[in-house]
């Protein structure tokens, strides 16, 4: 139900060339249109040197399109006369069919022929159309030389075509957050929800008031604030609206028979938003690059992909590389896609591990992404609220936690949400807000995400009050100036350690090892990494190894 568009016309310019490849060699079936089938979509083969044909074709596909709402696929046989470029000579390879090419007379050529046989049309008529349709191309043949005559120059950045915001408001009113968490009780009457959830909607209502409110129910108060304010939420994943792992909830089901009800579609009688939450299907490619399309084409919603564990984005690769990280530098094409993905080692194994931030981040520049490690609820919500506020439209790529979902210390109070902000770094709350005295530290750790929490618990059970946490929660573009700016307010301190769970070639180091001590080189010029090993998977395969690994980089971190 998420992918539906009443129908596509798909029309596959056949070629014949796949890169000098035949027909025989690129696929399994007789024809390339064959797949169209899996689905019952009618197929049309139309020759592509008939052109009254191919028009008849495509209006039947747009009749039947029109009519039934459904896919229709056109083949549209032809060949390509030069090969796959105009200095490629396909002979080589494919003998037969280019001793057929080479004698055809060309599309224009031959329906001219055929239309002056008939009287549609005079030579007279024929010759002037070609006259006129040569002098176009001269004419632009001649602009294109005379674009020769400037020296070229290196390409532009795009970095300066969308500014951030310096102040962006992302707080709510406490009665947002009481009509939101009043929502996920308030069902309607004689419905029936699973005894299993009963508790957790209970805990959201309590939430919303008296605070300790955890990472799923932020990402919801996130969402309902933004439907409240008129923006269109649109959330696609595998098992994403239930969540498995985030216990999101976000449709109940009815225990008795079976039908849907959606707490944030019901906030108030007069709400201008709708959320929209969809299970999808495990194409990875298929799904991202649809999602990426609906932010292009649908610009004022807020468009999110989950994947289901970080790495299911592996699949989608191509999309990203092509499209979300260097859409705006090649195309101007703009885009606010938000790719949640599940990230953090929890000792599950090297497939369900990693997000591989180190891939996005080498992707970054020109500030072409956001890309983001929150460690606290609150921190998600303000990010997921000034994405939509902020003015830019640039793809988001959000690093979200297993563990920590269900981590008694990471949670947030009400006020979070209605007084503070997003931070792209954090500072160490025991003396930011604590009252331990600064003056004691000499060491300051850097850290994201879930690892901040492990690394308190340690200094606390070990007593260490000469090492300060402080959590990066903003990987792109890199907070330099509020890190610089928290730094200082650490007057002895003199050794700066980064701490990732992620193996050394991979996670953040690799992108801040290099950027942190370049651009802040009087703080940050000897900044060391804890860490695992380099490593070639994302993890080892064993949970008891994984937490070996796990205490030898606090140990690291601690040690001397």
């Amino acid at each position: 139900p998420g992918y539906r568009t009443g129908g596509t016309v798909h029309i596959v310019v056949n070629n014949q060339v796949g890169f000098t490849t035949a027909p025989e060699h690129s696929r399994s079936t007789e024809y390339c249109t064959d797949i169209a089938k899996v689905i019952g979509a009618p197929i049309f083969h139309v020759n592509g040197d008939d052109p009254e044909a191919c028009v008849w074709a495509a209006k039947l596909a747009v009749d039947y399109r029109e009519a039934f709402h459904k896919d229709v696929v056109i083949d549209l046989v032809c060949f390509r006369r030069r090969g796959h470029n105009e200095g490629d000579d396909p002979s080589m390879t494919q003998p037969a069919m280019y001793d057929v090419i080479d004698t055809k007379k060309g599309v224009r050529k031959s329906y001219t022929e055929a239309l002056i046989g008939r009287g549609d049309i005079s030579t007279k008529e024929a010759e002037d159309a070609l006259r006129d349709y040569q002098g176009q191309l001269e004419r632009v043949f001649n602009e294109v030389k005379e674009l020769e005559r400037y020296v070229p120059e290196p390409s532009p950045s795009v970095e300066r075509d969308q500014t951030l915001a310096l102040k962006v408001e992302t707080a709510v009113d406490k009665s947002v957050l009481e009509r939101i968490g009043d929502a996920f009780v308030n069902v309607p009457e004689g419905f029936t929800p699973h005894q299993r959830v009963k508790p957790v909607l209970k805990r959201r209502q309590e939430m919303s008031r008296e605070g300790h409110v955890d990472w799923a129910f932020a990402e919801l108060l996130a969402f309902g604030s933004l439907v409240l304010e008129g923006t269109d939420v649109r959330l696609s994943g595998q098992d994403s609206r239930r969540g498995t792992f985030t216990q999101r909830h976000s449709v109940l089901i009815d225990r008795t028979d079976g039908s849907e009800y959606t707490p944030l579609n019901h906030l108030s009688p007069e709400q201008p938003g709708r959320f929209n939450v969809y299970d999808s299907p495990l194409s990875e490619f298929a799904v991202l690059g649809f999602e990426y399309g609906y932010s292009v084409g649908n610009p004022d919603a807020l468009v999110l992909w989950e994947g289901q564990f970080g790495d299911f984005v592996n699949g989608a690769q191509s999309i990203i590389d092509e499209f979300i990280s260097s859409g705006e530098a090649k195309w101007g094409q703009l885009s606010d896609v938000v790719l949640l993905l599940p990230h953090g080692h929890e000792g599950q194994g090297p497939d369900h591990t990693s997000g591989r931030i180190e891939r996005f981040l080498q992707l970054c520049a020109e500030g072409s992404m956001t890309v983001a490690l929150p460690s606290t609820p609150a921190s998600y919500f303000h990010l997921l609220r000034r994405h939509v506020h902020d003015g830019i439209r640039r793809p988001l790529i959000v690093f979200t936690p297993k563990s920590m979902l269900r981590n008694k210390h990471a949670v947030s109070q009400v006020a979070d949400f209605t007084e503070d902000k997003f931070r792209s770094v954090l500072d160490d709350p025991k003396f930011a807000t604590g009252g331990a005295d600064h003056s004691k530290v000499k060491r300051i750790l850097l850290v994201s995400g879930k690892l901040f929490y492990e690394l308190d618990e340690r200094r606390e059970k070990d007593g260490r009050e000469d090492i300060a946490i402080v959590r990066v929660e903003q990987l792109y573009p890199v907070p330099h100036r509020r890190l610089r700016k928290i730094i200082e307010q650490y007057p002895n301190a003199k050794d700066f350690v980064w701490v990732q769970e992620e193996p050394a070639n991979q996670g953040p180091w690799p992108f801040l090892g290099l950027w942190l001590p370049e651009v802040l080189p009087d703080l940050l010029g000897g900044l060391r990494r804890a860490s695992r090993r380099a490593m070639s998977a994302p993890s080892s395969g064993s949970s008891k190894v994984h937490a070996v690994e796990q205490k030898e980089i606090i140990d690291t971190a601690f040690g001397d």
